[in-house]
């Protein structure tokens, strides 16, 4: 297996969420974006990309552009509910004849922030570890008060196991 990224340029170029398009289809394309810029290098193998955003009240989090930006993204997030979407595309591999066209998914989880107090943000915001992240934050970060409502954990991490094990069960064939 080879882990390879998405040209940097694969997302930064994409076209921005349109007014008409569904958050669910933003994922899904922008992952469709990425899988076809790494299947543009010539790679015949499976490939498999992803997109995750975080959701409050219809408004999409992707990742900070900067610490302002996480700490305006993480005061949202702040005693609230908010979805968790990934979007999912799987090519299958190129080189094997009559290959099915790429699989499209999207898995969505719920969460609930606790409320953040300043001391805590202030400290969480000086650790980094909102950097990178849709949302501002990782479901696996340190003291983070994040509890799973419904949906997968690995979902909200950027990789939803389950639901690719299920793509790639489908893809060799298998129920």
């Amino acid at each position: 297996m080879l882990v390879l990224p998405p040209p940097d340029a694969a997302e930064a170029t994409a076209a921005p969420r349109g007014v008409a398009e569904t958050l669910e289809g933003y994922v899904l394309r922008i992952a469709r974006v990425k899988g076809e810029a790494v299947a543009a290098t010539g790679i015949r193998e499976t490939i498999l990309a992803c997109d995750t955003l975080s959701e409050v009240d219809g408004q999409a989090l992707g990742k900070p552009a900067d610490r302002h930006d996480a700490s305006r993204m993480l005061r949202m997030l702040s005693g609230r509910t908010h979805r968790v979407l990934t979007g999912i595309w799987l090519r299958p591999d190129a080189s094997i004849a009559a290959a099915p066209p790429a699989f499209e998914a999207v898995d969505e989880s719920l969460l609930h922030m606790e409320p953040l107090t300043d001391d805590f943000l202030d400290w969480y915001l000086e650790s980094g570890m909102w950097k990178g992240k849709a949302g501002a934050c990782g479901f696996q970060d340190e003291r983070l008060p994040l509890r799973l409502l419904a949906g997968s954990a690995s979902n909200v991490v950027g990789l939803p196991v389950e639901r690719v094990r299920g793509m790639l069960a489908g893809l060799a064939g298998r129920p």
